[in-house]
């Protein structure tokens, strides 16, 4: 009689330590949320960036000739150009990584 009762108990509790399927387990998050967070993000630095690039060339073009205004609109167009590069390396990235997990 106790050896039965012995083998019904330790089969309950086995049954009850069984993990779940893996079809019952909830799916990862693909990342997709972020992907388009990011993508927002970067969206708004390129044209940041873009608006700096018109906003530097038209004082390079209103700066008739000042040596100080030249310089510092070269230079803007030189940084928003730059900017704008990461912010296009940044989303393909971003979609790449998160495409592939």
């Amino acid at each position: 009689m106790i050896p039965q009762m012995l083998h019904l108990a330790l089969m309950h509790v086995a049954q009850a330590a069984t993990p779940p399927s893996l079809s019952a387990l909830p799916k990862p998050n693909t990342g997709s949320e972020l992907k388009t967070v990011l993508e927002i993000v970067f969206s708004i630095i390129g044209a940041i960036s873009l608006l700096v690039i018109v906003l530097a060339g038209f004082t390079y073009i209103t700066s008739q000739g000042d040596p100080g205004k030249v310089s510092q609109a070269k230079n803007a167009i030189i940084y928003a150009s730059a900017g704008l590069a990461v912010s296009i390396l940044a989303v393909s990235i971003v979609g790449f990584v998160i495409g592939h997990v």
